[in-house]
């Protein structure tokens, strides 16, 4: 399975060259990196796919193709966020949970303090959980996603009032 941060990598060297694709297969996935004209196209493949998403971003697109196809809406343009107010925002596209498990408390809600490694949510890639720290010392201010709601990468899901 590929790391998100390795993906990311990969992404910059196909850009910063003149290569046009590079496709690696580790452990069962299929990674393939596509320079066709000015945007990139990443496609993951995973053994036993379960979901599809596509996500359109103005940058690179992002593309896990599996064996049914969902459309992961644009971000709703929020409000302007105060200057004052911290934003966690999604480090990459999935699934959001609120929650270690169904049923179970959430992680946080509104009103609740957080310091810099307090695990806010989970965000479910590629049948991987994915735990997002808080980031910052503050107070949760607005969740602004639901729960099991596909979130895009950079998508804000927290406002937090930093300490």
């Amino acid at each position: 399975m590929f790391k998100l941060s390795e993906i990311k990598e990969l992404i910059k060297l196909v850009d910063q060259t003149s290569l046009q694709e590079l496709e690696i297969e580790n452990e069962g996935s299929r990674l393939l990196i596509r320079k066709p004209n000015k945007t990139e196209q990443v496609v993951v493949t995973a053994a036993q796919p379960a979901v599809s998403v596509v996500a359109q971003q103005p940058a690179p697109q992002a593309v896990v193709q599996t064996s049914a196809a969902v459309n992961i809406p644009a971000a709703e343009p929020t409000a302007a966020t105060p200057s004052n107010l911290h934003t966690i925002v999604s480090p990459m596209v999935g699934t959001f949970y609120e929650a270690p498990a169904p049923g179970a408390a959430p992680f946080v809600s509104k009103g609740s303090s957080v310091k810099e490694t307090t695990i806010v949510c989970i965000i479910e890639a590629m049948k991987l959980m994915n735990e997002i720290e808080a980031e910052v010392k503050g107070q949760i201010v607005e969740v602004l996603v639901e729960n099991g709601q596909l979130v895009e990468y950079g998508q804000p899901l927290f406002l937090v009032k930093p300490e």
